[in-house]
């Protein structure tokens, strides 16, 4: 993970520069210190999203656009289906209690305060990053749509323990193509003859 975190940094991120990479290590050094400190949890958050920022622009690289726009709305449905009948928390606490040898920090999902999420669903949100990744505009726009469907979603918190957090991305990933999709249509249209 922090191979795939320094790539993103000195290569593949939006802004990337060599010497960013240099970043990596004081990141998992202070994830390893401090793994139950806001200090350390960020770091890993930090860690793990880069990650998953240089598996998605790789991955939207070498794989139909609308394949991977399938592949968003399908995981967020199968996030759907197991979150709410349960059986996504036994294998994920699993995967959560699972220790890596010689005290090396768990980066495997992410815990900031009393917020969890999962690997994959950073990997999803860093996948949507990676469609937009040549469209510099509409990749930010995603972004923001994201956030505010994710802050409107996370007030069900009020009401239930647990939520996909796929679905949010999902949901931008829906607004975000309908947006430019239609703008595009508009644009590509030719002017009439006279």
């Amino acid at each position: 993970m922090p191979v795939l975190a320094a790539l993103a940094l000195g290569w593949v991120g939006r802004g990337a520069r060599p010497w960013l990479a240099l970043l990596v290590p004081c990141l998992f050094v202070l994830t390893w210190v401090s793994p139950h400190g806001l200090a350390g949890e960020a770091a890993g958050a930090s860690l793990s999203a880069l990650s998953c920022v240089t598996l998605g622009v790789l991955l939207a690289a070498v794989t139909p656009r609308g394949w991977l726009k399938f592949g968003i709305i399908a995981m967020a449905c199968a996030d759907v289906w197991l979150v709410s009948t349960g059986q996504l928390q036994g294998p994920n606490s699993v995967l959560v209690a699972a220790r890596p040898g010689g005290g090396l920090p768990q980066l495997q999902s992410e815990q900031f305060g009393s917020i969890s999420m999962g690997y994959g669903d950073l990997f999803v949100a860093a996948l949507l990053g990676g469609i937009y990744a040549a469209r510099t505009a509409v990749q930010r726009l995603a972004a923001v749509v994201t956030l505010a469907v994710a802050g409107i979603f996370d007030l069900l918190f009020l009401v239930v323990q647990n939520l996909p957090a796929t679905v949010p991305v999902a949901l931008a990933l829906v607004i975000v193509s309908v947006c430019c999709d239609r703008s595009r249509r508009g644009g590509a249209t030719p002017p009439p003859a006279t």
